[in-house]
């Protein structure tokens, strides 16, 4: 089975690579921070090879306490959170705006959804995601996402990797390791070693799974 490991740096997969590159079971592509980034080189990547199954791997902030810091998620569906427009102090996505359907391919209900068998198998707590292009601590920016979205984790790059594998018909996974609460800058209250970690463990186990059948 071709499996393509997906991050946007290396310090988030650092274990990983370290256990699996000298054997060279899996391919690794580290994209870069953002939605650009992703998009671009992601594309790339599934143009110059075909493969099964890409997972995407990562930290990310949480809007909610519900899941400690240092657990790992997995996303069922997440959305460009910030793709619209601010007018009057209102902010309006493009779908509202009329300039995208909401059920568009690869668009379901505005959502970029994985209804793929592995992922309705997996035991890993399911959650919903925003991708955004500038994290925020402010509480209105923050208090804005959760009312419109009703989201638990934010990343930069994971509504990326789930557009480009549902418009090239390929099963993706996108796991999500949470590091801090969205909102808290001061990284002395992060859990960057524990999400990594852990984050890590569960890439692991979850390949093992999957080249199992």
């Amino acid at each position: 089975m071709q499996i393509l490991v997906v991050s946007a740096t290396k310090l988030e997969i650092a274990p990983f690579l370290l256990q699996n590159e000298l054997e060279a079971q899996y391919d690794f592509l580290i994209t870069g921070v953002g939605v650009p980034a992703c998009l671009y080189q992601l594309q790339k990547k599934l143009l110059q090879k075909k493969y099964d199954f890409v997972i995407q791997a990562g930290i990310a902030g949480s809007f909610t306490t519900e899941i400690p810091l240092g657990e790992t998620v997995v996303v069922q569906k997440d959305i460009f959170a910030d793709m619209g427009a601010i007018e009057k102090n209102q902010f309006t996505t493009l779908f509202e705006m009329g300039l995208i359907s909401k059920n568009e391919f690869p668009y379901h209900e505005g959502w970029l959804e994985n209804n793929a068998e592995f992922f309705i198998k997996t035991t890993l707590k399911s959650v919903n995601a925003i991708t955004v292009n500038t994290v925020s601590d402010k509480l209105e920016t923050t208090g804005l996402y959760t009312k419109l979205f009703n989201a638990q984790i934010e990343s930069m790059e994971g509504a990326a990797l789930h557009y480009v594998c549902l418009q090239e018909n390929v099963k993706f996974l996108q796991l999500r390791s949470i590091s801090n609460e969205v909102g808290e800058r001061n990284k002395a209250h992060w859990k960057m070693k524990e999400a990594i970690l852990h984050l890590n463990n569960t890439l692991s186990d979850i390949i093992k799974q999957i080249t199992a059948g």
